[in-house]
C-alpha cells in the first residue's frame, strides 16, 4: 500500500511540475498567461519514479554529482521507453521533442540540467514521505 501511495505522490508531483514548467516556459516565450500544461498519462509515467526508491537507499553514500548523473540516464530511458511504447500503442507519442538535440523525438539532451536536477529533487521528497506514517 505504502507503494501504492508513492506511486500515486511522485505522479502527481510530476504532473505539477510539469505544468509549472512549461507555464513559465511559455512566459520566456512573451505569454503572459503562463499558459502550462500536461498529459494525463504522464501520471503513471511519473509515478514510475517509485522504482527509484530502492536505487535511492543504496546510492546515498555516492557524490551527489554522480547521483545526479545516474538519475539523469534512468530518467531518459524510462522517457525514451515510456515515449516508444507509447507510440506503438497510441500510433504517436504524446511529446515530441524537435530540437536539434532530440533522440527520435522522445528525449532530448536538451533537458538534461532539468532532469540531472528533478533526479536529485526526487531525493528529497522521497526522505520526506519516508517521514510520514501515512
Amino acid at each position: 500500500m505504502k507503494t501504492f501511495r508513492h506511486f500515486l505522490i511522485y505522479g502527481m508531483a510530476g504532473l505539477v511540475l510539469e505544468v509549472i514548467y512549461t507555464g513559465l516556459a511559455s512566459l520566456l516565450r512573451g505569454d503572459y498567461s503562463m499558459h502550462g500544461f500536461t498529459f494525463l498519462i504522464m501520471l503513471p509515467i511519473y509515478g514510475l519514479a517509485v522504482f527509484l526508491e530502492p536505487l535511492h537507499f543504496k546510492m546515498r553514500e555516492i557524490p551527489w554529482w554522480t547521483r545526479g548523473i545516474i538519475y539523469l540516464i534512468i530518467i531518459w530511458s524510462m522517457e525514451y521507453s515510456s515515449g516508444l511504447l507509447l507510440a506503438g500503442i497510441l500510433g504517436h507519442c504524446p511529446w515530441h521533442y524537435s530540437d536539434r538535440f532530440n533522440i527520435n523525438g522522445y528525449i532530448t539532451l536538451r533537458m538534461a540540467p532539468e532532469w540531472f536536477l528533478t533526479g536529485l529533487g526526487f531525493e528529497f521528497l522521497h526522505n520526506f514521505l519516508d517521514t510520514l506514517t501515512i
